[in-house]
């Protein structure tokens, strides 16, 4: 029902946590997707444009910001569309062409992602035509400090990736190791509260409306994430490993535990707020926690995704 009140030739393809949403533009002259999702759904994520197209080409792919679940199909759609032109923002170009994934944060995370190519950049301060229309570029740093998201002024439509979603926003990644970035967080929301969006298509869940208190919630979480830095740190570890799990969907726990204990993000969280947990005693606790909020499931030496 919202999807019919998005501008024209839009399309959203919701697909959950594992992968970001994609965005499908269908012009008169071109047809282009925004984020690819993670990318041990490239298949489908394929398969959801070429049903959409038909006979028609993907011409062109941007990605908000290089998460690995955002851009992880880049590699796929650029095999399957050879002639597909790739705009990233400008912060992690150079990272891309010399693909460094270290840099690119894919192995700190611990996280997947085939190696990819860019054309050109999504300059904030510009504009990119998406299905017939404008769409206006603006730097959202916070969660991501080289994101954007696009925003199309006549229907007041607001493509966020993971500055705001309708509960929240993004893991601040920056603050993990060591950076401030919580008050870029808090510019990106006045920036939006600044746009003033109608619909938001946010980089997980389902498109909605936006509401002044939608952003009101959003600046109260940073608020007690900016009063208790170690809060969002727990809240980003427990986020990693469920992350884990969805990829996985089931595993030994000692694999499990094994993983998490040799991911430099987790040596990396630890040492900076929980040194005074060893790191085993710590990811069980975090695992734990999981397990009580019914969002992964222990059975013997197995822990699922639940």
């Amino acid at each position: 029902m919202l999807d019919m009140k998005l501008p024209k030739g839009v399309q959203v393809f919701e697909r959950g946590w594992l992968s970001s949403n994609n965005v499908l533009f269908v012009g008169d002259a071109s047809c282009a997707l925004v984020d690819s999702g993670y990318s041990t759904h490239s298949e489908q994520t394929v398969e959801l444009v070429q049903s959409a197209l038909g006979i028609r080409s993907l011409d062109l792919l941007l990605n908000t910001h290089l998460h690995s679940d955002h851009c992880g199909g880049n590699a796929a759609l650029q095999h399957v569309y050879p002639e597909l032109e790739t705009l990233i923002p400008p912060g992690q170009a150079a990272l891309v062409t010399m693909w460094d994934a270290e840099a690119l944060t894919y192995l700190p995370t611990g996280q997947l992602c085939p190696r990819f190519t860019y054309d050109a950049c999504l300059l904030p301060g510009t504009e990119v035509r998406l299905a017939d229309l404008m769409w206006q570029i603006h730097a959202a740093p916070g969660h991501d400090p080289h994101s954007v998201v696009l925003f199309e002024p006549s229907s007041r439509t607001l493509i966020s990736a993971d500055a705001l979603w309708e509960k929240g926003f993004g893991v601040v990644f920056p603050e993990l190791e060591g950076e401030s970035a919580f008050s870029e967080v808090g510019a990106t929301l006045d920036l939006i509260e600044q746009l003033s969006p109608h619909w938001v298509i946010p980089g997980h869940g389902p498109v909605f409306g936006y509401r002044p208190e939608i952003l009101a919630r959003s600046r109260e979480r940073l608020g007690a994430f900016v009063t208790n830095p170690a809060r969002h740190a727990h809240h980003a570890a427990k986020v990693l490993l469920k992350f884990k799990l969805l990829e996985q969907q089931q595993l030994p726990y000692a694999d499990f535990a094994d993983w998490a204990a040799s991911t430099r993000y987790f040596q990396l969280i630890r040492t900076r707020f929980f040194l005074a947990i060893p790191m085993v005693d710590w990811i069980a606790q975090l695992t734990d926690e999981l397990v009580r909020s019914a969002v992964a499931r222990k059975e013997g030496a197995m822990v699922f995704n639940a």
